[in-house]
């Protein structure tokens, strides 16, 4: 990947890789116990060539700082602050966002208390009402799920949950980052997820004003497909979700160029959507100066 950078935000110190330029912005929002590398096949085609790819490690992932108070931080809601701050620090006015399992339902929440996202791609993270019945409607309940609230990790524990999330491959890809993040990371935020804390996120997805689409893989182990189908959502790409056969909880991964072609035609939308409504925006504007 690109080199990258550090920020200080109210959450801790963040790192991040931005390839700049003038393409409109989306961030790339990792899962739980992983890290911005698990995009690498992003930063590595076309996308950065046509479009800002901005990706992240969330406080207690990756290169970025374990948080000084993670009973707060590793929350849907505190960790939806902190890509507020960081939003606010790179004057992210106006920009896409795609979200993957954990990061998918932090950008919902997000999303729910910000102007800046224009238009959101969510994978592997149904929006859920609040509470356990939401969960459990959402959700396929495992032992495996059970995996992604368990504090401590042994090193049999990170090459299972790498091959939930990105199939059976060996050696199993990402365990570094695994067993790197601090496990009060999948404690914290799972007990905020039932707890319910935050906005109700089906209710935020299906009343949203922009662009929402879904990309999901037909063997995710964790998601109820079937569930994605009954949301109230309008989807640029059709009249459902976008389900990828032979693809489990990371598309973006197991199948980078199916996927990246989604992005891109989303970010198409996007990006014209916002530029028309910002044009809009200016006129307002001027015609008040005028006035």
């Amino acid at each position: 990947m690109l080199d990258s950078q550090t920020i200080v935000t109210n959450h801790g110190a963040v790192r991040y890789t931005d390839t700049g330029g003038s393409g409109f912005p989306v961030l790339l929002i990792h899962g739980s116990s992983f890290s911005r590398r698990v995009f690498e096949r992003q930063f590595d085609s076309e996308l950065a060539r046509r479009w800002r790819l901005i990706a992240l490690d969330l406080p207690g992932h990756g290169d970025s700082g374990n948080a000084a108070q993670p009973g707060s931080t590793y929350t849907i809601t505190g960790f939806a602050d902190c890509l507020e701050a960081f939003a606010e620090q790179l004057n992210l006015k106006r920009l896409a966002v795609f979200g993957w399992s954990l990061g998918g339902h932090v950008a919902i929440e997000w999303m729910s208390r910000s102007t800046r996202i224009r238009g959101l791609m969510l994978s592997g993270a149904p929006p859920i009402s609040r509470g356990i019945i939401g969960m459990l409607r959402a959700f396929h309940p495992s032992f495996d799920l059970l995996l992604t609230t368990k504090q401590t990790f042994t090193e049999r524990d990170a090459a299972r949950f790498s091959a939930l999330c990105f199939g059976a491959a060996e050696p199993a890809p990402f365990t570094d980052l695994i067993l790197r993040t601090d496990g009060l990371v999948r404690s914290t935020f799972g007990q905020s997820m039932v707890r319910g804390d935050g906005a109700d996120q089906r209710r935020t997805i299906e009343a949203s004003d922009v662009p929402v689409a879904f990309v999901d893989g037909a063997d995710d182990p964790f998601v109820r497909l079937g569930y994605l189908s009954g949301l109230h959502v309008p989807e640029p790409f059709g009249d459902g979700p976008t389900v990828l056969a032979g693809v489990g909880h990371a598309p973006f991964w197991t199948r980078p160029d199916a996927f990246n072609r989604l992005l891109d035609q989303f970010l198409e939308t996007v990006a014209a959507g916002a530029a028309s409504a910002w044009q809009a925006h200016v006129r307002r504007v001027t015609a008040r100066a005028r006035a």
